[in-house]
């Protein structure tokens, strides 16, 4: 197995292929002011096996287009989807998320939760801004620093993971130049990370080992996951995902 295989194999069956919550979905579409009267489209970019996804259609009126470019992850959405009687509002697509295959103007809102990060935060919402009707909401989840300064271990680590890492007026200057007006920021909470996402995927680490033979690539990957939790364990005050919602300016 090469690593992709690996890490889909890692993070197929968990409820969450990153940090986030239940609550913390909804208080960003409370932030978002969506109208819940009328129908909605909604495209939710990089969504995994659909945890956000599933409150998304819980919560709303909407025609929710649900992007992943793995269709692993989107075979348990549907799923999911079946189970939850959400079929007809759900609609997954694989594609990546740099290259979708959307009219401008199609969405009144575009979700993302921990997913930019795949292609960039300002690449990202400066390409998804099209996609967008006027006034529409854009909601995403991005790594953040949380203080102006961080321990040297942690600044080399995440500006060579990610060096767009930033602080929130930095990733909301951002927003502003590329032609939106945030309207709401919440770091998430220290449970989005462990209790939702850490713990669940330490849970799946013995299975994963198990049934891909010990090998050295795959206690590579969870060596590389461990580290990753460690970090957070030790400097949780210093960096989180904040949750950014804002408004695409007019054109």
């Amino acid at each position: 197995m090469d690593d992709l295989a690996l890490l889909i194999d890692l993070h197929l069956n968990g409820q969450r292929q990153g940090p986030g919550g239940e609550d913390e979905t909804r208080l960003a579409l409370a932030l978002a002011g969506l109208d819940k009267t009328r129908k909605l489209d909604i495209a939710d970019i990089g969504c995994g096996t659909g945890a956000s996804t599933l409150v998304l259609a819980q919560e709303l009126d909407a025609a929710i287009t649900a992007v992943d470019f793995l269709p692993d992850f989107l075979t348990r959405l549907d799923a999911a989807s079946e189970r939850e009687g959400f079929r007809g509002k759900i609609t997954t697509l694989a594609a990546s998320m740099d290259a979708l295959p959307f009219k401008d103007r199609s969405f009144d809102a575009i979700w993302s939760e921990g997913a930019v990060y795949s292609m960039g935060f300002e690449n990202g919402v400066k390409a998804w801004r099209r996609f967008l009707r006027p006034g529409g909401i854009l909601a995403v989840s991005e790594l953040t620093w949380l203080t102006h300064e961080r321990p040297a271990e942690l600044e080399e680590h995440w500006t060579t993971e990610y060096p767009e890492v930033g602080t929130a007026s930095a990733k909301m200057a951002t927003l502003e130049r590329n032609g939106y007006t945030p309207i709401g920021y919440f770091p998430l909470p220290e449970q989005c990370w462990l209790d939702n996402y850490y713990r669940p995927m330490q849970e799946r680490f013995s299975g994963f080992l198990s049934r891909n033979g010990n090998s050295e690539a795959a206690q590579a990957i969870m060596a590389r996951e461990e580290e990753e939790i460690s970090l957070y364990e030790r400097y949780s005050a210093y960096f989180g995902y904040g949750f950014y919602i804002a408004k695409k300016t007019a054109d």
